[in-house]
Order: C-alpha cells, then sequence, then structure tokens
C-alpha cells in the first residue's frame, strides 16, 4: 500500500501510533508531505527514525528548509577572524525568528549530537525533494508540503520554486487542470479551514495537515490506494 502524511512536527509518538494503525511494513511506501520538525517534542528522534527507512519519502517542507538553513548557519567554529562577518544581524533574526516559530526544540536536540551524526541529518534534510509523484489504482498523485503557488497547467512541476511548493498557501479549492491527477497538501491546517482535524477533499484535492502538534489536532495518514483516513 502507499500512504501519505504531512506536518508531523516531531510527533514521534503519532506517527508510531499511524504506523500500528496501518501495520506499516517494508512492502508499503509512505511519502511525508515536510515539517517533519519543530513545534513537537521530539523532531531529531523522528528525523532518525525516518533516516534508517528506505521505503519513507520526504519532502521538503518550510519548516525543514528553516531548520537546515539555520543550523547550517550556525554549525560553524567561530574565530576572532570571522566573527565580525559571521554573526550579521540577518543571522541572528533568522535564527530568532525559527526559534519562535517551534524551532527551538529542534535546535535544542541538533546541538546536543555528536558533529558527525547533526552533519547526517542536516545532509539528510538537504536531500528533500519539493515535490513527489505516485501512482495507484486511484489515479497519479502530485505531493507537495504547501501546494503549487502561482500554479498554470502549462507549468512543469520542475519549475516550482522552494517558495511555491513550501511557504505559499494553496486555495483549497485549488484544482489540477489535468484529468486523473490528485493533489495532495499540507502546511495550512484544516482545523483552521473547516474547525475540524481531518482530512478535508475538494474535488480533486485533499488538504492532509490536521494539526498534530496542537492540542485540538491530530496527525492524519492518507492511504493512496483506497482513499481511506487513519487518525492518531
Amino acid at each position: 500500500m502507499t500512504y501519505a502524511m504531512a506536518d508531523l512536527h516531531g510527533r514521534y509518538d503519532l506517527f508510531r501510533q499511524v504506523l500500528e494503525q496501518i501495520d506499516f511494513s517494508e512492502d508499503d511506501d509512505l511519502y511525508i508531505l515536510g515539517d517533519i520538525v519543530d513545534r513537537g517534542p521530539e523532531p531529531v528522534r523522528l528525523l532518525q527514525d525516518l533516516m534508517g527507512r528506505a521505503n519513507v519519502f520526504p519532502v521538503m517542507g518550510n519548516h525543514d528548509f528553516m531548520a537546515l538553513d539555520t543550523v547550517r548557519r550556525l554549525n560553524v567554529e567561530i574565530t576572532a577572524e570571522n566573527c565580525d562577518s559571521y554573526l550579521d544581524r540577518d543571522l541572528m533574526e533568522q535564527s530568532l525568528q525559527w526559534q519562535l516559530d517551534g524551532g527551538r526544540v529542534t535546535m535544542e536536540q541538533m546541538r546536543s549530537l555528536p558533529p558527525e551524526q547533526r552533519g547526517d541529518l542536516l545532509d539528510y534534510i538537504a536531500d528533500f525533494p519539493l515535490y513527489e509523484t505516485a501512482e495507484t489504482e486511484q489515479g497519479i498523485f502530485v505531493l507537495v508540503h504547501a501546494g503549487l503557488g502561482n500554479y498554470s497547467p502549462d507549468k512543469k512541476l520542475s519549475e516550482y520554486s522552494l517558495e511555491e511548493t513550501a511557504f505559499i498557501r494553496s486555495d483549497p479549492g485549488m484544482q489540477l487542470a489535468e484529468d486523473g491527477l490528485f493533489l495532495i497538501t499540507g502546511h495550512t491546517p484544516t482545523l483552521s479551514l473547516t474547525g475540524k482535524a481531518e482530512i478535508l477533499r475538494q474535488g480533486s484535492h485533499f488538504c492532509i495537515d490536521c494539526g498534530a502538534p496542537f492540542p485540538q489536532g491530530r496527525l492524519a495518514c492518507l492511504c493512496l490506494d483506497t482513499l481511506e483516513a487513519f487518525y492518531a
């Protein structure tokens, strides 16, 4: 079976619960639509688990990118020779903004790792693509974190930028022009759209971020073969 989740935000506990529900095995595939880190209590443990699974395919979320960019910029030995140019206002503001947006737990856990392990995790995140596609008997699924910003039916998926795929929020009613194509997005919690922690489907568009890190939220998982939803 083929599955999709989004916006786990460090909720390793909910991730494990969903895997048990779906009886996830090496014969299955799982796509994770970004925002693995930040806000929740165990972002690094979650990353380490995913990194060891050959059948899990993450895409880049805005929080993943912010963590990667900030930690890499801070992960440099500061000396008398480079301190004036390295510790600039832009880096300090970026670091503060990321921490205020839920990145503090990720930063603290990254800093506690041995340098080699931290480097391996950063390299793992750096390899996240901006989108994935998957095909089942239901059709072809385009899996992306935030959406396809500035969408045009004439625009190739490979032409969308990081800003357009990981940051710009998509309209829940947005539809891909080609028949047989489904769009699956995260980024915008359905709690903020409908008041319910449930997958929202409008036509061929599935919004599957159900607010896992929030008190009223849940982690959702969509089976792409049957369109059945699972929650923890």
